[in-house]
């Protein structure tokens, strides 16, 4: 008997090879050898014990292509298109000048990227056909191409972004409701003073009396002035549904004019990191009609919880994750204390302390003259200022004030 081959995965079994097994009648009809019968027996069981194999089915070329178009949308299920489709006029703006600024860039980006691959394609070492010239530097139409493209694709950007600079500008008045309505002579703007804090949003509503944390709405069509500062770190207050980032920065004061022309409910963060509680602190903007704002004004009107001094100390001590409240009153002049660093009626306002600066300390000079200097005819920078001056040590205000003062007898 002829040496087989094992049977994988079966110790001591040996299967007859392929070869080795006629057809039937290919050895003889009636006489064997006794060889030959073993053989045909071995076969036999062979053909008995053979596990059966389902046919390979092969994928098709549809849902392998299938495949690969969901693999490559699956990135896209986590985009959120609202920076481009915002539904406050001014981010609606800032949106566009995002789209056409990239499509000024990609005249250029598109062209590069496909002549990168062409030239490399063309010029490979394996076509004899392309042109070879070691010697060549210089071309007058590429050079002009070269540098031409570019050049007025810069002066295309920069026009469309010295334009939308200033339409755009967060402290301008607003010119118009939308793309079809300006704004009327006589709308005025609905004022909110915004105070990032620790690690929440407060909102001052001057002319309703009323303060909320973590929560804002506004009425839509209605031009929107925010008035933002800070009480600690700076932080970056971001609405995408209405308009751009803006930093609140504590002592200082930035503004945001802006409007929202669809009802709805929107999302509003801090983009600047400030500490532990960074990533709560998030609010709500409510874009409602006039009506309902009426009627949320008068809901947290109804608060048993008023913004004194007292109480915005407290508020001011960080916290994480806080849930909106309403206050219904709020104390007189808290928004420019706040600005001014002075809640704590003990300390001196900033104000109050560039005041006293500008006047020189007290205003006066050891030899009676002002302080602030009126500035030369034809200088344009403002008004007057503070003047500074060289001495020597051994000027007589200097040894006076040095020397020290003789005890009487």
């Amino acid at each position: 008997m002829e040496a087989g081959t094992p049977e994988p995965g079966v110790r001591g079994t040996f299967r007859m090879p392929e070869s080795h097994c006629a057809a039937p009648g290919a050895i003889g009809q009636n006489v064997q050898s006794p060889r030959a019968r073993l053989r045909t027996n071995l076969c036999a069981h062979q053909e008995l014990v053979r596990p059966a194999v389902p046919p390979c089915k092969r994928p098709s070329k549809y849902s392998a292509r299938s495949l690969l178009l969901a693999a490559a949308a699956l990135p896209l299920a986590g985009c959120n298109t609202l920076l481009l489709n915002a539904p406050g006029d001014v981010a609606a703006q800032q949106g566009d000048l995002i789209v056409l600024a990239t499509l000024l860039m990609l005249i250029i980006i598109l062209p590069v990227l496909v002549l990168t691959l062409l030239f490399a394609w063309r010029y490979r070492a394996s076509n004899k056909q392309a042109t070879y010239t070691p010697d060549w530097n210089h071309s007058i139409q590429l050079e002009l191409a070269i540098w031409a493209a570019p050049l007025l694709i810069i002066i295309a950007l920069g026009a469309v972004t010295w334009v939308s600079t200033h339409t755009l500008d967060p402290y301008r008045p607003l010119q118009r409701i939308d793309a079809d309505r300006p704004m009327p002579d006589a709308a005025e703007p609905l004022v909110i003073e915004v105070v990032a804090l620790d690690w929440k949003w407060l909102f001052l509503y001057p002319d309703q009396d009323i303060a909320m944390v973590n929560e804002v709405a506004i009425p839509v069509d209605r031009e929107v002035q925010f008035k933002i500062t800070g009480s600690t770190v700076m932080n970056s207050f971001y609405i995408p549904a209405l308009a751009g980032m803006i930093y609140a920065m504590p002592g200082m004061q930035t503004q945001l004019h802006a409007i929202m022309n669809k009802p709805g409910t929107y999302t509003g963060f801090s983009a600047n990191y400030s500490g532990d509680g960074f990533s709560g602190m998030r609010f709500k903007l409510h874009g409602i009609s006039d009506v309902e704002f009426e009627q949320w004004v008068e809901k947290a009107r109804a608060s048993a919880s008023t913004l004194s001094r007292e109480a915005f100390l407290e508020l001011e001590k960080p916290s994480q994750n806080e849930a909106p409240r309403a206050f219904s009153s709020v104390s007189p002049g808290l928004y420019q204390a706040i600005l001014n660093r002075c809640v704590d009626a003990s300390k001196l306002c900033m104000d109050q302390m560039m005041a006293i600066d500008a006047r020189g300390g007290l205003g006066i000079r050891d030899n009676g003259t002002a302080t602030l200097v009126e500035r030369r005819n034809g200088d344009v920078r403002g008004g007057r200022f503070v003047s500074s001056e060289m001495c020597r040590a051994d000027d007589p205000p200097v040894l006076a004030r040095l020397t020290p003062p003789v005890p009487s007898s």
